[in-house]
């Protein structure tokens, strides 16, 4: 879904781009995931207060929208509009990867049935990290 093009290009192209966030420290992201949010033309976060922290924290000054369980229809329609124009979205959750027990799930399906690109961003996953720690094999 993502190729070498986006890695050397300061512009990704037009694309939902559903980026996996920090769950405990703000450290613990992807060098990926910062620079599609450094790159994209708009975020949109489940909270925006929360992810202007994340933001802040690594100097990304991108435009930031909301997109939360309370208005996810309408802001689906802003996102795909925004795709629709040709422009890079991403969208986050507050912790962890959008659209798995966060908002976002919505808005995937639509722009997939749009016909619009949709490109996984992955990174922290608590359930594997408490695997990791618990000594199964």
């Amino acid at each position: 879904m993502s190729g070498h093009a986006e890695q050397h290009s300061d512009k990704l192209r037009a694309a939902l781009y559903v980026v996996a966030t920090p769950i405990g420290n703000l450290k613990d992201i992807t060098l990926r995931a910062l620079e599609v949010l450094r790159s994209v033309d708009v975020v949109y976060a489940e909270d925006t207060r929360t992810s202007a922290t994340l933001l802040a924290h690594h100097g990304i000054r991108t435009s930031l929208r909301s997109l939360h369980e309370h208005n996810e229809a309408r802001a689906t329609q802003e996102v795909l509009r925004e795709l629709e124009a040709g422009r890079a979205v991403a969208l986050i959750s507050d912790a962890g990867t959008p659209a798995i027990s966060d908002p976002g799930a919505l808005v995937v399906a639509a722009a997939r049935e749009a016909g619009h690109r949709i490109v996984p961003v992955p990174g922290p996953n608590a359930a594997i990290a408490a695997l990791s720690v618990s000594g199964i094999s």
